[in-house]
């Protein structure tokens, strides 16, 4: 997103002159063809001010503090902006206003959401989880960061902006740019999912994205073994005794 989208402007609020002559300065915001105005709590005197530089003209110590502030001001809220930008696509002026004020809440990722998922399953590998449980939520992770940015130039998306246009946009980017058949798919939906699962579990979002979404896998007849195939599996040393015992129980299996 370009800075053109983003324009700071401080102006007197002249229609209300205070007791000591001064008027009171505000702020408007323009983010996104939206604007939003405030209060600086800061007030000047209409002789001195400069409308076109949007500061006051005189050379004071009083006067130069003021511009200095005006320009910290207008700093912080551009960093503001641009940290908002970074999990939206479309930063509203009243978001950017909120969040240089401290008024905004603080809005739950899904990204973030989900390296706490993994960070807790990968603290289990090998008690309560299997370490391949762990890489398949890191696989997911990896394809849902690379649609992040692909489809909307972000690194992570709050977990509010996510409905049900979200997941059809995924499955869509999956089967195309990843090219993933339609059971890979279903299965990276699944582990996403869980993602959701979690979120609506602690309230960050109230809705179910997945409502009205039915996650397909395809039956696949995986054939069987010939018995050149099953007398080579049978004689084939195998050093783990765990193994050699899942070995053995298959063999039964296929001969029973």
């Amino acid at each position: 997103m370009s800075k053109s989208n983003l324009n700071i402007r401080f102006y007197l609020r002249t229609n209300h002159v205070n007791k000591d002559g001064t008027c009171a300065i505000m702020v408007r915001i323009t983010a996104n063809g939206e604007r939003t105005v405030f209060s600086t709590k800061l007030s000047a005197d209409p002789n001195s001010w400069d409308a076109d530089t949007n500061s006051v003209k005189g050379k004071s110590k009083a006067d130069k503090e003021l511009n200095r502030t005006h320009d910290d001001m207008s700093s912080s809220i551009r960093s503001h902006y641009y940290e908002l930008e970074r999990y939206e696509a479309s930063v509203a002026a009243e978001k950017v206003r909120n969040s240089f004020l401290g008024i905004t809440a603080r809005t739950e990722s899904l990204m973030q959401l989900f390296r706490e998922y993994m960070d807790e399953y990968a603290s289990l590998a090998g008690i309560g989880k299997s370490k391949a449980t762990v890489q398949k939520y890191v696989r997911c992770y990896r394809r849902v960061q690379e649609f992040l940015k692909a489809k909307y130039s972000l690194s992570d998306i709050p977990l509010v902006e996510i409905g049900h246009k979200f997941i059809t946009d995924l499955e869509c980017y999956l089967r195309t740019v990843s090219q993933c058949n339609e059971n890979t798919t279903a299965k990276f939906l699944q582990t996403f999912k869980m993602i959701i699962v979690r979120a609506r579990n602690n309230g960050y979002i109230k809705g179910d994205p997945f409502a009205n979404y039915k996650i397909r896998l395809k039956r696949v007849d995986r054939g069987y073994l010939t018995e050149d195939e099953l007398k080579m599996l049978r004689e084939t040393p195998i050093p783990s005794k765990r193994v050699a015992q899942v070995r053995d129980v298959f063999l039964f299996a296929c001969y029973t």
